[in-house]
Protein backbone atom coordinates (compact mmCIF):
# COMPACT_ATOMS: atom_id res chain seq x y z
CA UNK A 1 0.00 0.00 0.00
CA UNK A 2 1.04 3.42 -0.82
CA UNK A 3 2.42 5.58 2.14
CA UNK A 4 -0.16 8.51 3.11
CA UNK A 5 2.56 11.25 2.79
CA UNK A 6 3.64 9.82 -0.95
CA UNK A 7 -0.02 10.51 -2.39
CA UNK A 8 -0.34 13.63 -4.28
CA UNK A 9 -2.23 16.57 -2.18
CA UNK A 10 -5.67 17.39 -3.46
CA UNK A 11 -5.07 20.68 -6.07
CA UNK A 12 -5.86 24.09 -4.29
CA UNK A 13 -9.19 25.91 -5.83
CA UNK A 14 -6.47 28.33 -7.63
CA UNK A 15 -4.79 25.04 -9.32
CA UNK A 16 -8.52 24.06 -10.37
CA UNK A 17 -9.07 27.00 -11.91
CA UNK A 18 -5.50 27.09 -13.39
CA UNK A 19 -6.32 23.96 -14.93
CA UNK A 20 -9.82 24.44 -15.98
CA UNK A 21 -8.70 27.67 -17.60
CA UNK A 22 -5.72 25.86 -19.37
CA UNK A 23 -6.87 25.95 -22.95
CA UNK A 24 -6.94 30.09 -23.34
CA UNK A 25 -10.74 30.99 -24.75
CA UNK A 26 -11.08 32.41 -27.70
CA UNK A 27 -13.10 35.20 -26.93
CA UNK A 28 -15.17 36.70 -23.88
CA UNK A 29 -18.54 35.34 -24.38
CA UNK A 30 -15.98 31.22 -24.26
CA UNK A 31 -14.74 32.72 -20.78
CA UNK A 32 -17.76 33.79 -19.13
CA UNK A 33 -18.77 29.79 -20.42
CA UNK A 34 -15.80 28.65 -18.80
CA UNK A 35 -16.15 30.04 -15.85
CA UNK A 36 -19.92 29.13 -15.75
CA UNK A 37 -19.02 25.77 -16.31
CA UNK A 38 -16.46 26.28 -13.03
CA UNK A 39 -19.37 27.16 -11.32
CA UNK A 40 -21.69 24.38 -12.35
CA UNK A 41 -18.26 21.76 -10.92
CA UNK A 42 -18.67 24.08 -7.65
CA UNK A 43 -15.19 25.92 -8.05
CA UNK A 44 -16.93 28.75 -8.10
CA UNK A 45 -19.76 29.70 -5.74
CA UNK A 46 -22.85 32.11 -6.76
CA UNK A 47 -21.78 34.96 -5.06
CA UNK A 48 -18.04 34.64 -6.98
CA UNK A 49 -19.35 34.24 -10.50
CA UNK A 50 -22.01 37.14 -9.92
CA UNK A 51 -18.73 39.66 -8.91
CA UNK A 52 -16.39 38.14 -11.61
CA UNK A 53 -19.21 39.21 -14.21
CA UNK A 54 -19.59 42.53 -12.58
CA UNK A 55 -15.67 42.96 -13.28
CA UNK A 56 -16.11 41.91 -17.02
CA UNK A 57 -19.07 44.27 -17.39
CA UNK A 58 -17.23 47.07 -15.91
CA UNK A 59 -14.27 46.85 -18.16
CA UNK A 60 -16.76 47.62 -21.13
CA UNK A 61 -18.86 50.18 -19.79
CA UNK A 62 -18.83 53.71 -19.39
CA UNK A 63 -19.68 56.65 -17.07
CA UNK A 64 -22.62 57.47 -19.83
CA UNK A 65 -24.05 54.10 -18.76
CA UNK A 66 -24.54 54.75 -14.89
CA UNK A 67 -24.40 58.09 -14.25
CA UNK A 68 -26.90 60.32 -12.23
CA UNK A 69 -28.57 62.13 -14.93
CA UNK A 70 -28.44 65.87 -14.92
CA UNK A 71 -31.92 66.69 -14.32
CA UNK A 72 -31.84 63.85 -11.26
CA UNK A 73 -28.61 65.90 -9.40
CA UNK A 74 -29.05 67.10 -5.85
CA UNK A 75 -27.52 70.47 -5.96
CA UNK A 76 -26.95 73.38 -3.03
CA UNK A 77 -26.80 76.77 -4.49
CA UNK A 78 -23.53 78.52 -3.25
CA UNK A 79 -25.93 81.88 -2.55
CA UNK A 80 -28.17 79.38 -0.13
CA UNK A 81 -27.56 79.65 3.29
CA UNK A 82 -27.59 76.58 5.23
CA UNK A 83 -30.89 77.22 6.76
CA UNK A 84 -32.43 77.29 3.34
CA UNK A 85 -30.32 73.90 1.82
CA UNK A 86 -30.32 71.89 5.17
CA UNK A 87 -33.69 70.28 4.18
CA UNK A 88 -32.24 68.99 1.09
CA UNK A 89 -29.86 67.21 3.11
CA UNK A 90 -31.69 65.75 5.33
CA UNK A 91 -34.34 64.56 3.23
CA UNK A 92 -31.79 62.91 0.62
CA UNK A 93 -29.44 61.84 2.95
CA UNK A 94 -26.27 62.11 0.17
CA UNK A 95 -23.14 62.38 1.91
CA UNK A 96 -22.14 64.70 -0.47
CA UNK A 97 -23.68 67.49 -2.68
CA UNK A 98 -22.35 69.61 -6.08
CA UNK A 99 -22.55 73.09 -5.08
CA UNK A 100 -23.41 75.26 -8.51
CA UNK A 101 -23.19 78.61 -9.09
CA UNK A 102 -25.77 80.24 -11.66
CA UNK A 103 -26.74 76.90 -12.86
CA UNK A 104 -25.33 73.41 -13.07
CA UNK A 105 -22.75 73.64 -15.48
CA UNK A 106 -20.98 75.58 -12.82
CA UNK A 107 -19.63 73.85 -9.98
CA UNK A 108 -18.37 75.46 -7.71
CA UNK A 109 -17.58 72.62 -5.23
CA UNK A 110 -18.51 69.50 -3.43
CA UNK A 111 -20.08 70.15 0.02
CA UNK A 112 -19.60 67.10 2.67
CA UNK A 113 -22.64 66.58 4.80
CA UNK A 114 -20.88 66.11 7.58
CA UNK A 115 -18.81 69.43 7.32
CA UNK A 116 -22.58 70.70 8.52
CA UNK A 117 -21.66 69.39 11.71
CA UNK A 118 -19.23 72.40 11.61
CA UNK A 119 -22.03 74.79 10.97
CA UNK A 120 -24.00 73.69 14.06
CA UNK A 121 -20.86 73.80 16.31
CA UNK A 122 -20.74 77.58 15.40
CA UNK A 123 -23.35 78.97 12.64
CA UNK A 124 -21.52 82.45 12.90
CA UNK A 125 -18.25 81.60 11.69
CA UNK A 126 -20.08 79.42 8.74
CA UNK A 127 -18.52 79.73 5.28
CA UNK A 128 -19.84 77.66 2.58
CA UNK A 129 -17.53 78.56 -0.32
CA UNK A 130 -14.87 77.76 2.56
CA UNK A 131 -15.58 73.91 3.76
CA UNK A 132 -16.51 72.97 -0.04
CA UNK A 133 -13.71 70.02 -1.43
CA UNK A 134 -12.63 70.49 -5.20
CA UNK A 135 -14.77 68.82 -7.72
CA UNK A 136 -13.26 66.39 -10.14
CA UNK A 137 -14.44 66.07 -13.62
CA UNK A 138 -14.58 63.33 -16.04
CA UNK A 139 -16.02 62.81 -19.50
CA UNK A 140 -19.02 60.50 -20.35
CA UNK A 141 -16.81 57.93 -22.29
CA UNK A 142 -14.45 57.26 -19.49
CA UNK A 143 -14.46 53.63 -18.35
CA UNK A 144 -15.54 52.55 -15.39
CA UNK A 145 -12.75 50.25 -14.33
CA UNK A 146 -10.58 53.51 -15.33
CA UNK A 147 -12.95 55.74 -12.72
CA UNK A 148 -12.43 53.37 -10.00
CA UNK A 149 -8.64 53.26 -10.28
CA UNK A 150 -8.89 56.91 -10.29
CA UNK A 151 -11.40 57.11 -7.45
CA UNK A 152 -9.30 54.85 -5.52
CA UNK A 153 -6.03 56.60 -6.09
CA UNK A 154 -6.98 59.94 -5.73
CA UNK A 155 -9.26 58.81 -2.48
CA UNK A 156 -12.40 60.64 -4.56
CA UNK A 157 -16.09 59.39 -4.09
CA UNK A 158 -17.92 61.53 -6.41
CA UNK A 159 -16.97 63.31 -9.95
CA UNK A 160 -19.14 65.33 -12.26
CA UNK A 161 -20.00 63.91 -15.67
CA UNK A 162 -19.10 66.61 -18.16
CA UNK A 163 -20.12 66.10 -22.32
CA UNK A 164 -18.13 66.61 -25.52
CA UNK A 165 -19.19 70.73 -25.16
CA UNK A 166 -18.34 70.81 -21.79
CA UNK A 167 -21.46 70.81 -20.27
CA UNK A 168 -22.16 69.47 -16.87
CA UNK A 169 -24.47 65.97 -18.15
CA UNK A 170 -24.78 64.10 -14.74
CA UNK A 171 -22.21 63.10 -11.69
CA UNK A 172 -21.15 59.36 -10.58
CA UNK A 173 -20.35 58.18 -7.67
CA UNK A 174 -17.84 55.48 -6.22
CA UNK A 175 -21.08 53.30 -5.00
CA UNK A 176 -22.60 53.42 -8.14
CA UNK A 177 -19.41 52.11 -9.64
CA UNK A 178 -19.01 49.49 -7.41
CA UNK A 179 -22.27 48.36 -7.40
CA UNK A 180 -21.87 47.27 -11.03
CA UNK A 181 -19.71 44.88 -9.04
CA UNK A 182 -21.02 43.57 -5.98
CA UNK A 183 -25.09 44.43 -6.20
CA UNK A 184 -26.55 46.94 -4.45
CA UNK A 185 -24.59 48.64 -1.41
CA UNK A 186 -27.02 48.77 1.40
CA UNK A 187 -26.63 51.76 4.07
CA UNK A 188 -28.31 52.64 7.08
CA UNK A 189 -30.62 53.90 5.62
CA UNK A 190 -31.81 51.15 3.81
CA UNK A 191 -34.02 48.67 4.31
CA UNK A 192 -33.23 45.77 6.69
CA UNK A 193 -34.21 42.22 6.00
CA UNK A 194 -36.57 42.02 9.69
CA UNK A 195 -38.63 45.19 8.36
CA UNK A 196 -41.77 45.54 6.83
CA UNK A 197 -41.22 46.66 3.07
CA UNK A 198 -43.12 49.85 2.92
CA UNK A 199 -41.56 52.31 5.45
CA UNK A 200 -43.84 55.56 6.14
CA UNK A 201 -41.73 58.38 5.15
CA UNK A 202 -43.95 61.28 5.95
CA UNK A 203 -45.43 63.66 4.26
CA UNK A 204 -47.51 61.37 2.08
CA UNK A 205 -44.03 59.48 1.15
CA UNK A 206 -43.46 55.75 1.58
CA UNK A 207 -40.62 53.60 1.11
CA UNK A 208 -41.02 50.69 -0.61
CA UNK A 209 -38.89 47.39 -1.80
CA UNK A 210 -39.18 46.94 -5.24
CA UNK A 211 -39.30 43.11 -4.33
CA UNK A 212 -42.79 43.86 -2.78
CA UNK A 213 -45.74 41.52 -4.54
CA UNK A 214 -48.26 43.46 -6.35
CA UNK A 215 -50.90 41.80 -4.16
CA UNK A 216 -49.43 43.30 -0.68
CA UNK A 217 -48.90 46.58 -2.57
CA UNK A 218 -52.79 46.75 -3.73
CA UNK A 219 -53.79 45.51 -0.28
CA UNK A 220 -51.92 48.55 1.50
CA UNK A 221 -52.84 50.87 -0.75
CA UNK A 222 -55.72 50.29 -2.11
CA UNK A 223 -54.84 50.03 -6.04
CA UNK A 224 -55.93 47.36 -8.28
CA UNK A 225 -52.59 47.01 -10.23
CA UNK A 226 -53.43 43.51 -11.95
CA UNK A 227 -50.80 40.76 -10.99
CA UNK A 228 -50.96 38.71 -14.42
CA UNK A 229 -48.24 39.82 -15.85
CA UNK A 230 -45.72 40.81 -13.16
CA UNK A 231 -45.18 39.42 -9.37
CA UNK A 232 -43.43 42.17 -7.92
CA UNK A 233 -43.80 46.36 -7.69
CA UNK A 234 -40.33 46.29 -9.27
CA UNK A 235 -41.99 44.69 -12.57
CA UNK A 236 -44.92 46.79 -12.87
CA UNK A 237 -42.40 50.26 -12.38
CA UNK A 238 -39.76 48.70 -15.47
CA UNK A 239 -42.69 47.60 -17.34
CA UNK A 240 -43.70 51.30 -17.31
CA UNK A 241 -40.52 52.81 -18.19
CA UNK A 242 -40.05 50.20 -21.20
CA UNK A 243 -36.61 49.69 -19.72
CA UNK A 244 -34.69 49.51 -17.06
CA UNK A 245 -34.79 52.88 -14.87
CA UNK A 246 -31.99 54.54 -13.31
CA UNK A 247 -31.89 56.04 -9.75
CA UNK A 248 -33.82 59.26 -9.81
CA UNK A 249 -36.00 58.96 -12.48
CA UNK A 250 -39.52 59.04 -12.00
CA UNK A 251 -43.04 57.66 -13.04
CA UNK A 252 -46.81 57.60 -12.65
CA UNK A 253 -48.98 54.34 -12.64
CA UNK A 254 -52.60 54.67 -11.69
CA UNK A 255 -52.44 57.82 -9.58
CA UNK A 256 -49.27 56.89 -7.72
CA UNK A 257 -46.12 58.26 -8.53
CA UNK A 258 -43.07 56.19 -8.41
CA UNK A 259 -39.35 57.26 -7.82
CA UNK A 260 -36.33 55.15 -8.44
CA UNK A 261 -34.53 55.65 -4.83
CA UNK A 262 -32.00 52.91 -5.63
CA UNK A 263 -31.21 50.72 -8.72
CA UNK A 264 -28.44 49.18 -9.90
CA UNK A 265 -27.67 47.96 -14.04
CA UNK A 266 -29.20 44.55 -13.19
CA UNK A 267 -32.37 46.04 -10.88
CA UNK A 268 -34.39 47.98 -9.06
CA UNK A 269 -34.12 47.96 -5.37
CA UNK A 270 -35.73 50.84 -3.73
CA UNK A 271 -38.78 52.95 -4.65
CA UNK A 272 -40.42 55.79 -3.12
CA UNK A 273 -44.30 56.64 -3.88
CA UNK A 274 -46.47 58.88 -3.17
CA UNK A 275 -50.37 59.50 -4.05
CA UNK A 276 -51.08 61.89 -7.26
CA UNK A 277 -53.85 63.28 -9.12
CA UNK A 278 -54.45 61.41 -12.69
CA UNK A 279 -54.38 57.63 -13.40
CA UNK A 280 -51.65 57.23 -16.48
CA UNK A 281 -48.18 55.68 -16.63
CA UNK A 282 -45.98 58.69 -17.88
CA UNK A 283 -42.01 58.42 -17.88
CA UNK A 284 -40.36 61.61 -16.88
Amino acid sequence: MEPADARPAKPTLLERLTALLTREPEDREELMALLRGAFERRLLDADALSMIEGVLSVSEMTVRDIMIPRPQMDCVSIDDTPEAFIPLVVETKHSRFPVVGESKDDVVGILLAKELLNYYANPEGFVLRDTLRPAVFVPESKRLNVLLREFRANRNHIAIVVDEYGGVSGLVTIEDVLEQIVGDIEDEYDFDESEDNVIAEGNGRWRVKAQTEIEDFNARFGTAFADDEFDTVGGLVVSAFGRLPKRGESTTIGGIAFRVVRADSRRVHTLQVERVEGGEAAGS
